[in-house]
């Protein structure tokens, strides 16, 4: 059980593996009130950058689970950078089956709702492992502008328009579920180039390094698309963000 190669490949200079930056990610962290000793689940914590920096800068303690043997070695390698070893734990393990052992302060999902295959499913399971009174993080794309085509649409990673909620929709889906939404942090268009053009970088120098791989082709012809689909679709489209829900 791991991740595909490309998604390593595409992100192997990341430490966020979503359009958010440290500075974001900072600003959430602060924005949250986070305790010292508050307990948290991160659920497809990529590389522990939550985790890690939030342990080192709250005093948090908490458990990351990922697919990604990858990852979770860069995880326990930033761990290690910032000291904060004694206080977070990375697992190797399918996020969509996980439930903590006892119920935490915070349980996170960001950028990853495909677990639970959507929103919903995704806070049933996160609901799991939440103590009563807990906070929710959600990470998740909405639509900025109405997609003008199926072209539109898939450059931006859906299958169909509805795969993805507006801004307002999405924060009136988290009401239907029961829950308030206390605390937002949004990318802007600078986190989106951040997280994507960088991918570009990566996959070329994989590339030069790597020209006779069975990958070459595949992510070869990516290189050659995904600049312009993003520069003309996605950029302008697709919003993300975090949203810090609470139980009604």
């Amino acid at each position: 059980m791991d991740l595909s190669r490309s998604f390593t490949i595409r992100e192997s200079s990341h430490r966020v593996l979503n359009p958010i930056t440290p500075d974001k990610l900072a600003t959430l962290g602060a924005a949250i009130g986070l305790r010292p000793g508050a307990s948290v689940l991160d659920l497809c914590c990529g590389k522990g950058e939550l985790l890690s920096t939030w342990a080192r800068d709250h005093g948090v303690t908490g458990t990351g689970v990922d697919i990604s043997t990858v990852f979770l070695a860069a995880a326990r390698e930033r761990a290690a950078e910032l000291g904060v070893t004694d206080r977070v734990t990375f697992v190797h393990g399918d996020a969509a089956t996980h439930v903590a052992a006892e119920p935490v302060d915070l349980a996170a999902c960001v950028g990853a709702t495909w677990i639970g295959q959507g929103v919903p499913g995704t806070v049933a399971l996160l609901e799991r492992s939440l103590r009563p009174g807990g906070v929710m993080l959600i990470g998740e794309p909405f639509w900025r502008a109405e997609p003008p085509s199926q072209e539109a649409v898939e450059a931006c990673h859906a299958r169909s328009r509805d795969d993805y909620e507006t801004l307002p929709g999405l924060v009136e889906l988290f009401q239907r579920l029961g829950y308030d939404v206390v605390e937002m942090v949004l990318a802007d268009e600078d986190s989106y180039d951040r997280y994507r053009a960088a991918q570009w970088l990566n996959v070329r120098t994989w590339l030069d390094a790597n020209p006779d791989d069975e990958l070459a082709p595949e992510l070869r012809a990516e290189l050659s698309a995904q600049p312009l689909r993003y520069t003309r679709y996605e950029r302008s489209l697709l919003g993300w963000g975090v949203f810090v829900l609470m139980k009604r």
